[in-house]
């Protein structure tokens, strides 16, 4: 009996946990109202050169893309913390990722401890 009640209890754990798990990424897919992509940061290259031509700077708020124009802005938002970026680079070459942040945008949004998370990206201009 101790070990049916036991199989029962686990069950229920992972219910429990499935059903909250699956409610944080619906809920972040359904406030996404722009396009959601993947991000990483950097900022271990300060003073080099951007593929813009201007130096970098890791505690201004940027972010390479392989494919937007430079100049274009952008609010990335990460759970439910917002930061507006200019595009100044180009990257990340990383597979899988769709944004690099220098280190003072991510550090805004929360996303430095995590490194690597799905972000909401809206175009601004």
């Amino acid at each position: 009996m101790l070990h049916l009640a036991a199989r029962l209890a686990a069950g229920t754990y992972l219910l429990v946990v499935a059903y909250f798990v699956l409610g944080i990424v619906g809920g972040l897919a359904a406030e996404c109202r722009g396009t959601s992509v993947v991000a990483s940061w950097y900022g271990a290259e300060s003073g080099n050169r951007t593929a813009s031509g201007e130096r970098f700077d890791g505690s201004s708020l940027t972010a390479a893309s392989r494919t937007l124009p430079f100049g274009t802005t952008l609010r990335v938002t990460y759970r439910g913390r917002s930061v507006v970026v200019r595009i100044n680079d180009r990257g990340p070459f990383v597979r899988g990722r769709d944004l690099d942040l220098s280190s003072a945008a991510a550090r805004r949004i929360g996303l430095t401890a995590a490194g690597v998370g799905q972000v909401c990206i809206t175009r601004l201009h």
